[in-house]
Protein backbone atom coordinates (compact mmCIF):
# COMPACT_ATOMS: atom_id res chain seq x y z
CA UNK A 1 0.00 0.00 0.00
CA UNK A 2 1.31 3.71 -1.56
CA UNK A 3 1.77 5.83 1.84
CA UNK A 4 -0.40 9.13 1.48
CA UNK A 5 2.31 11.79 0.61
CA UNK A 6 0.92 15.20 3.06
CA UNK A 7 -0.72 17.65 1.21
CA UNK A 8 -1.62 15.40 -1.70
CA UNK A 9 -5.42 15.63 -1.29
CA UNK A 10 -5.97 19.24 -1.09
CA UNK A 11 -3.51 19.59 -4.26
CA UNK A 12 -5.62 17.15 -6.54
CA UNK A 13 -8.63 18.44 -4.94
CA UNK A 14 -7.29 22.10 -6.20
CA UNK A 15 -6.47 21.09 -9.74
CA UNK A 16 -10.16 19.62 -10.37
CA UNK A 17 -11.63 22.56 -10.09
CA UNK A 18 -11.79 23.85 -13.40
CA UNK A 19 -13.37 20.85 -14.36
CA UNK A 20 -16.01 21.12 -11.46
CA UNK A 21 -16.33 24.65 -12.28
CA UNK A 22 -17.27 24.07 -15.66
CA UNK A 23 -19.77 21.08 -14.75
CA UNK A 24 -21.64 22.91 -12.69
CA UNK A 25 -21.83 25.89 -15.17
CA UNK A 26 -23.42 22.57 -17.37
CA UNK A 27 -26.45 22.33 -15.00
CA UNK A 28 -27.48 25.83 -15.21
CA UNK A 29 -30.65 24.77 -16.33
CA UNK A 30 -31.26 22.57 -13.35
CA UNK A 31 -30.09 25.18 -10.94
CA UNK A 32 -32.63 27.75 -12.82
CA UNK A 33 -35.71 25.51 -12.00
CA UNK A 34 -34.66 26.26 -8.23
CA UNK A 35 -34.71 29.69 -9.27
CA UNK A 36 -37.84 29.47 -10.98
CA UNK A 37 -39.55 28.12 -7.98
CA UNK A 38 -37.87 30.98 -5.96
CA UNK A 39 -39.14 33.72 -7.93
CA UNK A 40 -42.95 32.35 -7.71
CA UNK A 41 -42.96 33.48 -4.45
CA UNK A 42 -40.87 36.83 -4.57
CA UNK A 43 -39.08 37.59 -0.96
CA UNK A 44 -39.08 40.94 0.62
CA UNK A 45 -35.55 40.38 1.61
CA UNK A 46 -33.06 37.37 2.45
CA UNK A 47 -31.46 35.31 5.19
CA UNK A 48 -28.27 33.40 5.16
CA UNK A 49 -26.83 30.48 7.04
CA UNK A 50 -23.49 29.07 7.48
CA UNK A 51 -20.37 28.13 9.29
CA UNK A 52 -16.63 28.39 8.12
CA UNK A 53 -16.09 28.14 4.55
CA UNK A 54 -19.40 28.51 3.90
CA UNK A 55 -19.40 31.29 5.82
CA UNK A 56 -17.52 33.12 3.43
CA UNK A 57 -19.85 31.46 0.61
CA UNK A 58 -23.06 32.96 2.00
CA UNK A 59 -20.88 37.03 2.29
CA UNK A 60 -20.78 36.67 -1.26
CA UNK A 61 -24.29 35.72 -2.12
CA UNK A 62 -25.18 38.54 0.29
CA UNK A 63 -23.02 40.64 -2.29
CA UNK A 64 -24.75 39.01 -4.90
CA UNK A 65 -28.14 39.50 -3.94
CA UNK A 66 -28.19 43.05 -2.89
CA UNK A 67 -26.08 44.10 -5.97
CA UNK A 68 -27.90 41.56 -8.91
CA UNK A 69 -31.33 41.39 -7.47
CA UNK A 70 -31.55 44.42 -5.53
CA UNK A 71 -32.51 42.81 -1.94
CA UNK A 72 -31.60 43.50 1.28
CA UNK A 73 -29.95 40.42 2.60
CA UNK A 74 -28.41 39.43 5.83
CA UNK A 75 -26.34 36.66 7.40
CA UNK A 76 -28.17 34.58 10.37
CA UNK A 77 -26.81 34.11 13.71
CA UNK A 78 -27.72 30.58 13.91
CA UNK A 79 -27.39 30.85 17.45
CA UNK A 80 -30.14 33.21 17.98
CA UNK A 81 -32.79 30.30 17.35
CA UNK A 82 -30.55 27.29 18.61
CA UNK A 83 -29.64 28.57 22.00
CA UNK A 84 -31.75 31.15 22.70
CA UNK A 85 -35.02 30.18 21.10
CA UNK A 86 -35.69 33.49 18.95
CA UNK A 87 -38.60 32.70 16.84
CA UNK A 88 -38.92 35.65 14.02
CA UNK A 89 -41.70 35.95 11.69
CA UNK A 90 -40.40 34.67 8.54
CA UNK A 91 -43.11 34.85 5.96
CA UNK A 92 -42.32 36.44 2.53
CA UNK A 93 -38.32 35.76 3.28
CA UNK A 94 -35.78 33.48 1.60
CA UNK A 95 -33.41 31.84 3.37
CA UNK A 96 -30.89 29.89 2.19
CA UNK A 97 -28.58 27.64 4.13
CA UNK A 98 -24.76 27.28 2.96
CA UNK A 99 -23.13 23.49 4.04
CA UNK A 100 -20.63 21.89 2.47
CA UNK A 101 -21.71 18.68 4.60
CA UNK A 102 -25.36 19.42 5.60
CA UNK A 103 -24.95 17.95 8.80
CA UNK A 104 -23.88 20.46 11.27
CA UNK A 105 -26.75 20.34 13.75
CA UNK A 106 -26.95 24.58 14.46
CA UNK A 107 -27.70 24.62 10.85
CA UNK A 108 -30.00 21.95 10.37
CA UNK A 109 -32.05 23.38 13.44
CA UNK A 110 -31.81 26.84 12.62
CA UNK A 111 -33.66 25.84 8.91
CA UNK A 112 -36.26 23.49 10.43
CA UNK A 113 -37.46 26.91 12.70
CA UNK A 114 -37.00 29.14 8.97
CA UNK A 115 -39.15 26.93 7.30
CA UNK A 116 -41.82 26.70 10.30
CA UNK A 117 -42.15 30.88 10.76
CA UNK A 118 -42.85 30.54 7.15
CA UNK A 119 -39.75 31.56 5.36
CA UNK A 120 -38.87 29.71 1.89
CA UNK A 121 -36.24 27.43 2.73
CA UNK A 122 -32.99 26.24 0.12
CA UNK A 123 -30.14 24.04 1.05
CA UNK A 124 -26.65 24.72 -0.88
CA UNK A 125 -25.00 21.73 -0.43
CA UNK A 126 -22.34 19.04 -1.42
CA UNK A 127 -24.31 16.49 -0.22
CA UNK A 128 -27.78 16.04 -1.35
CA UNK A 129 -29.03 13.48 0.97
CA UNK A 130 -27.91 15.40 4.00
CA UNK A 131 -30.60 16.35 6.81
CA UNK A 132 -30.20 19.53 6.12
CA UNK A 133 -31.52 19.03 2.20
CA UNK A 134 -34.22 17.28 4.19
CA UNK A 135 -34.86 20.06 6.25
CA UNK A 136 -35.06 22.64 3.71
CA UNK A 137 -37.86 22.80 0.82
CA UNK A 138 -35.91 23.11 -1.90
CA UNK A 139 -31.92 22.40 -2.60
CA UNK A 140 -29.01 22.97 -4.78
CA UNK A 141 -26.69 20.06 -5.54
CA UNK A 142 -22.94 21.85 -5.98
CA UNK A 143 -21.60 18.40 -7.40
CA UNK A 144 -18.10 19.26 -6.09
CA UNK A 145 -17.91 15.11 -5.19
CA UNK A 146 -15.94 13.33 -2.29
CA UNK A 147 -13.32 15.98 -0.93
CA UNK A 148 -11.05 14.15 1.49
CA UNK A 149 -8.66 17.04 2.53
CA UNK A 150 -9.74 18.93 5.37
CA UNK A 151 -9.48 22.17 4.01
CA UNK A 152 -12.08 22.66 1.61
CA UNK A 153 -10.85 23.47 -1.95
CA UNK A 154 -12.75 22.58 -4.40
CA UNK A 155 -16.37 22.50 -2.57
CA UNK A 156 -15.66 25.90 -1.68
CA UNK A 157 -15.05 28.02 -5.16
CA UNK A 158 -18.14 25.21 -6.77
CA UNK A 159 -20.41 26.44 -3.69
CA UNK A 160 -19.54 29.75 -4.70
CA UNK A 161 -20.45 28.92 -8.51
CA UNK A 162 -23.61 27.44 -7.19
CA UNK A 163 -24.54 30.88 -5.74
CA UNK A 164 -23.97 32.99 -8.67
CA UNK A 165 -25.79 30.28 -10.66
CA UNK A 166 -28.90 29.83 -8.34
CA UNK A 167 -28.79 34.20 -8.04
CA UNK A 168 -27.89 34.82 -11.77
CA UNK A 169 -31.16 32.67 -12.50
CA UNK A 170 -33.57 34.69 -10.44
CA UNK A 171 -32.69 37.68 -11.76
CA UNK A 172 -33.11 35.30 -15.38
CA UNK A 173 -29.73 35.54 -16.57
CA UNK A 174 -28.50 32.80 -18.49
CA UNK A 175 -24.73 32.47 -16.82
CA UNK A 176 -23.65 33.96 -19.80
CA UNK A 177 -20.43 35.41 -18.44
CA UNK A 178 -20.12 31.93 -16.89
CA UNK A 179 -19.90 30.29 -19.98
CA UNK A 180 -16.07 29.90 -19.51
CA UNK A 181 -15.14 29.81 -16.33
CA UNK A 182 -13.49 26.35 -16.69
CA UNK A 183 -10.97 27.73 -19.10
CA UNK A 184 -10.45 30.89 -17.03
CA UNK A 185 -10.33 28.64 -13.72
CA UNK A 186 -7.13 26.22 -15.95
CA UNK A 187 -5.62 29.34 -16.97
CA UNK A 188 -5.47 31.17 -13.20
CA UNK A 189 -4.20 27.87 -11.94
CA UNK A 190 -1.52 27.50 -15.00
CA UNK A 191 -0.63 31.00 -14.97
CA UNK A 192 -0.19 31.72 -11.06
CA UNK A 193 2.44 28.72 -10.57
CA UNK A 194 5.79 30.88 -10.38
CA UNK A 195 4.24 33.88 -8.69
CA UNK A 196 2.61 31.59 -6.06
CA UNK A 197 6.32 29.60 -5.65
CA UNK A 198 7.99 33.18 -5.24
CA UNK A 199 4.72 33.88 -2.39
CA UNK A 200 5.76 30.14 -0.16
CA UNK A 201 9.30 31.18 -0.25
CA UNK A 202 9.10 34.87 0.28
CA UNK A 203 6.58 34.23 3.41
CA UNK A 204 7.52 30.82 4.50
CA UNK A 205 8.82 32.23 7.72
CA UNK A 206 6.52 34.82 8.45
CA UNK A 207 4.34 34.40 11.64
CA UNK A 208 1.67 37.30 11.33
CA UNK A 209 -0.67 37.66 7.78
CA UNK A 210 -3.16 39.96 7.21
CA UNK A 211 -5.31 39.26 4.64
CA UNK A 212 -7.67 42.47 2.98
CA UNK A 213 -10.37 42.83 0.26
CA UNK A 214 -13.48 45.01 -0.90
CA UNK A 215 -16.55 44.47 -2.45
CA UNK A 216 -17.22 40.61 -3.89
CA UNK A 217 -13.24 40.16 -3.04
CA UNK A 218 -14.16 40.20 1.05
CA UNK A 219 -15.15 37.00 1.16
CA UNK A 220 -11.80 35.47 -0.66
CA UNK A 221 -9.62 37.59 2.00
CA UNK A 222 -12.08 35.92 5.06
CA UNK A 223 -11.20 32.26 3.36
CA UNK A 224 -7.70 32.92 2.42
CA UNK A 225 -7.12 34.46 6.18
CA UNK A 226 -8.83 30.85 6.95
CA UNK A 227 -7.17 28.51 5.17
CA UNK A 228 -3.19 29.93 6.27
CA UNK A 229 -4.99 29.85 9.71
CA UNK A 230 -6.06 25.79 9.38
CA UNK A 231 -2.82 24.87 6.92
CA UNK A 232 -0.36 26.65 8.42
CA UNK A 233 -1.22 27.72 11.97
CA UNK A 234 -0.33 31.05 10.98
CA UNK A 235 -1.75 33.98 13.15
CA UNK A 236 -4.29 35.49 10.08
CA UNK A 237 -6.43 37.91 10.14
CA UNK A 238 -8.75 39.01 7.75
CA UNK A 239 -10.29 42.79 7.44
CA UNK A 240 -12.31 45.23 4.67
CA UNK A 241 -9.98 47.42 3.34
CA UNK A 242 -12.34 49.87 4.83
CA UNK A 243 -12.33 48.58 8.26
CA UNK A 244 -8.76 47.99 8.03
CA UNK A 245 -8.03 51.65 7.92
CA UNK A 246 -10.55 52.53 10.44
CA UNK A 247 -8.13 50.97 13.23
CA UNK A 248 -6.26 48.04 12.62
CA UNK A 249 -3.70 49.75 10.43
CA UNK A 250 -2.21 51.33 12.92
CA UNK A 251 -0.86 47.24 14.13
CA UNK A 252 0.55 47.03 11.07
CA UNK A 253 5.06 47.57 10.27
CA UNK A 254 7.48 45.97 8.42
CA UNK A 255 6.75 42.44 9.96
CA UNK A 256 3.68 42.25 8.66
CA UNK A 257 2.75 40.39 5.55
CA UNK A 258 -0.83 41.22 3.30
CA UNK A 259 -2.48 39.01 0.89
CA UNK A 260 -4.58 41.96 -0.76
CA UNK A 261 -7.13 40.29 -3.37
CA UNK A 262 -8.00 43.22 -5.99
CA UNK A 263 -9.41 41.98 -8.79
CA UNK A 264 -11.11 44.64 -11.78
CA UNK A 265 -13.86 46.57 -10.72
CA UNK A 266 -15.44 48.95 -8.19
CA UNK A 267 -14.37 46.74 -5.23
CA UNK A 268 -10.59 46.52 -6.22
CA UNK A 269 -10.42 50.45 -7.37
CA UNK A 270 -11.73 51.21 -3.67
CA UNK A 271 -8.38 49.20 -2.60
CA UNK A 272 -6.05 51.67 -4.17
CA UNK A 273 -6.18 53.84 -1.20
CA UNK A 274 -5.79 50.90 1.65
CA UNK A 275 -2.62 49.64 0.01
CA UNK A 276 -0.79 52.89 -0.13
CA UNK A 277 -1.37 53.31 3.76
CA UNK A 278 0.05 49.82 4.75
CA UNK A 279 2.68 50.18 2.13
CA UNK A 280 3.63 53.85 4.09
CA UNK A 281 3.76 51.46 7.32
CA UNK A 282 6.24 49.08 5.82
CA UNK A 283 4.03 46.26 5.33
CA UNK A 284 4.97 43.45 2.82
CA UNK A 285 2.68 43.55 0.14
CA UNK A 286 1.03 40.75 -2.12
CA UNK A 287 -1.34 41.34 -4.30
CA UNK A 288 -3.96 38.59 -5.78
CA UNK A 289 -6.08 39.57 -8.59
CA UNK A 290 -7.44 40.62 -11.98
CA UNK A 291 -5.62 43.83 -10.87
CA UNK A 292 -2.46 43.38 -9.17
CA UNK A 293 -0.33 44.90 -11.45
CA UNK A 294 -2.26 47.90 -10.58
CA UNK A 295 -1.78 48.27 -7.50
CA UNK A 296 1.73 48.92 -5.33
CA UNK A 297 2.73 45.87 -4.26
CA UNK A 298 6.07 43.21 -3.46
CA UNK A 299 4.93 40.37 -5.23
CA UNK A 300 2.01 39.85 -7.47
CA UNK A 301 0.26 37.25 -8.88
CA UNK A 302 -2.07 37.54 -11.65
CA UNK A 303 -5.66 35.67 -12.42
CA UNK A 304 -8.02 35.66 -15.36
CA UNK A 305 -10.02 38.58 -15.39
CA UNK A 306 -14.03 38.47 -15.72
CA UNK A 307 -17.08 40.46 -14.40
CA UNK A 308 -16.20 41.39 -11.23
CA UNK A 309 -19.25 39.26 -9.48
CA UNK A 310 -17.72 36.16 -10.54
CA UNK A 311 -13.91 36.99 -9.52
CA UNK A 312 -14.07 35.42 -6.15
CA UNK A 313 -14.09 32.05 -7.85
CA UNK A 314 -11.09 32.40 -9.94
CA UNK A 315 -8.87 34.50 -7.11
CA UNK A 316 -9.16 31.89 -4.28
CA UNK A 317 -7.62 29.46 -6.83
CA UNK A 318 -3.44 31.04 -6.04
CA UNK A 319 -4.75 31.63 -2.47
CA UNK A 320 -5.50 27.79 -2.07
CA UNK A 321 -1.79 27.32 -3.27
CA UNK A 322 -0.38 29.41 -1.57
CA UNK A 323 -1.76 27.78 1.59
CA UNK A 324 -1.07 24.58 0.32
CA UNK A 325 2.65 25.57 -0.82
CA UNK A 326 3.62 27.62 2.74
CA UNK A 327 1.93 24.37 5.05
CA UNK A 328 4.19 22.09 3.25
CA UNK A 329 7.13 24.35 3.69
CA UNK A 330 6.58 24.51 7.21
CA UNK A 331 6.45 20.84 7.72
CA UNK A 332 2.76 20.14 8.00
CA UNK A 333 0.47 17.98 6.38
CA UNK A 334 -2.81 20.39 5.26
CA UNK A 335 -4.59 17.35 4.51
CA UNK A 336 -4.98 17.02 8.30
CA UNK A 337 -4.44 19.65 9.97
CA UNK A 338 -4.65 19.52 13.83
CA UNK A 339 -6.77 19.44 15.94
CA UNK A 340 -10.18 19.47 12.85
CA UNK A 341 -12.32 17.25 11.74
CA UNK A 342 -13.56 17.45 8.10
CA UNK A 343 -17.16 18.24 9.57
CA UNK A 344 -17.43 20.08 12.12
CA UNK A 345 -21.06 19.79 14.32
CA UNK A 346 -21.75 22.83 16.47
CA UNK A 347 -25.15 24.17 18.07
Amino acid sequence: MTEQRPGEHMAAEIAQQPDVLAGLVGRQAEIAEVAEKISQRPPRFALLAARGSSDHAALYAKYLIEVLLGLPAGLVSPSTATLYGARPDLRDVLFVTVSQSGGSPDLIEVTETARRQGALTVSVTNTPDSPLRAASELGVDIGAGVEKAVAATKTYSATLMALYLLIDAVRGGKAADAEKIGELAQQTLDGAAEGVQRAVDRYRFVDRVLTTGRGYSYASALEGSLKLAETSYLAARAYSGADLLHGPVAAVDGETAVLAVTSKGQGGQAMHEVLEAVGKRGADVLAVGSAASEVPAALRIDVAPTVEELAPILEILPIQRIALGLSLARGGDPDSPRGLLKVTKTR
